[in-house]
């Protein structure tokens, strides 16, 4: 007979947090960091960031708080940011939503909502713009 072979769960404990993923979480909730930066500190890519205006989202942080705010709004478990464009006055992040869960998962229906929110943050408005079953993929889209 075969040896069989077991695996085993460890846990791991939570990875202290960077000053990037602070500076993130600190930007989607409307806090700026008033340190100085150190002497020689550049971005992560070792250029000079631009300097933002207090309270303004990157494309990141924008579509992390539209994500939240659609999932606030309709209750409903998200998947995912779909897309974050800049627009004059701020952003617009479209997020793909699960309206209603089937057996087989290949039924669910699902959705498309897009939020528009401010440069700090606060939503403008949102509305939903399409409406499919997960197994309905549209031509053009990557697989």
């Amino acid at each position: 007979m075969p040896a069989t072979r077991r695996s085993t769960v460890t846990k791991t404990r939570a990875r202290p947090s960077t000053d990037e993923e602070e500076g993130t979480r600190a930007a989607a909730s409307g806090e700026v960091d008033q340190r100085a930066p150190a002497s020689g500190e550049a971005g992560a890519r070792g250029a000079a960031r631009p300097e933002r205006q207090r309270g303004e989202l990157t494309a990141a942080t924008a579509g992390g708080v539209g994500l939240r705010h659609i999932a606030d709004l309709t209750s409903k478990h998200t998947e995912g940011v779909t897309s974050v464009e800049p627009v004059e006055d701020g952003w617009i992040v479209s997020v793909e939503v699960v309206e209603d869960r089937r057996i087989p998962s290949s039924g669910d229906i699902l959705a498309i909502y897009q939020a528009k929110i401010d440069m700090e943050g606060s939503l403008l408005s949102y509305r939903r713009t399409r409406r499919y079953r997960r197994s309905n993929a549209d031509i053009g889209e990557a697989f």
